[in-house]
């Protein structure tokens, strides 16, 4: 007997709590619904689920503050599904730790395929290092160390930079580097890369490190081609 993922839907709209659970559902995973923050914060320490799917605008507290408390304590992968389209809120998302953020209305199709993507990544155990540039990254603990001392990089800048070192000597537009680190379609939210560029230059500069992350102007981003 194939035992099932569980994906808890933290939504307190029913309709749509209810249309996203029944979808998960025919999709082979087991569903399970939170309307408030509290329930949330509760079922995810007692039901330990595989995947959580996030709306920010609760009834007794922003999404955001769940995210913040669940991530001092847990790498479970949680999608974002708001109707907040500004890109602040996005930028605020992933840096505090979403692996993925989706507009409400959303495609059916497109839900599917993000849900499938984050959970095969979470089964993945990379347990090797790599240097580039003078940093050591850390693949298991999804860590980037300068000499013994850790750069403090939220998880979507650490995202970005291990995407961009593993392919050091490519250049990546901002749709590219957003589409493979975040999601799929990224041509609406690869604004946002510019911001988190932006950021891990200057903790990297604060840590000590070179200018490794070189901007080709009228392309993207490159890693410079160096281990």
């Amino acid at each position: 007997m194939n035992i099932r993922e569980k994906i808890l839907v933290i939504e307190d709209e029913k309709s749509i709590a209810r249309f996203i659970s029944t979808i998960l559902t025919a999709n082979g995973y087991e569903a399970m619904r939170a309307a408030s923050g509290a329930e949330a914060m509760s079922m995810i320490s007692s039901h330990c689920p595989d995947l959580v799917i996030l709306d920010l605008g609760l009834p007794d507290m922003d999404g955001l503050d769940i995210l913040r408390q669940l991530r001092s304590w847990s790498t479970l992968p949680v999608v974002v599904v708001s109707a907040r389209s500004h890109e602040r809120d996005k930028v605020a998302a992933l840096d505090l730790g979403a692996d993925d953020y989706l507009t409400k209305p959303f495609r059916l199709g497109e839900l599917r395929a993000r849900v499938a993507a984050h959970l095969r990544r979470q089964h993945r155990t990379p347990q090797h290092r790599f240097r580039r540039g003078g940093l050591d990254f850390d693949l298991g603990e999804k860590a980037v160390y300068w000499g013994e001392q850790p750069v403090k990089l939220t998880r979507g800048e650490y995202a970005i930079c291990e995407y961009l070192a593993l392919h050091s000597g490519q250049t990546f537009s901002k749709e590219q580097i957003y589409e493979a680190v975040f999601g799929f379609d990224g041509t609406a939210d690869s604004s946002a890369i510019t911001e988190h560029i932006k950021n891990i230059r200057a903790k990297l500069r604060a840590a000590g490190a070179g200018e490794v992350l070189q901007t080709i102007w009228g392309v993207g981003y490159q890693w410079q081609n160096e281990s």
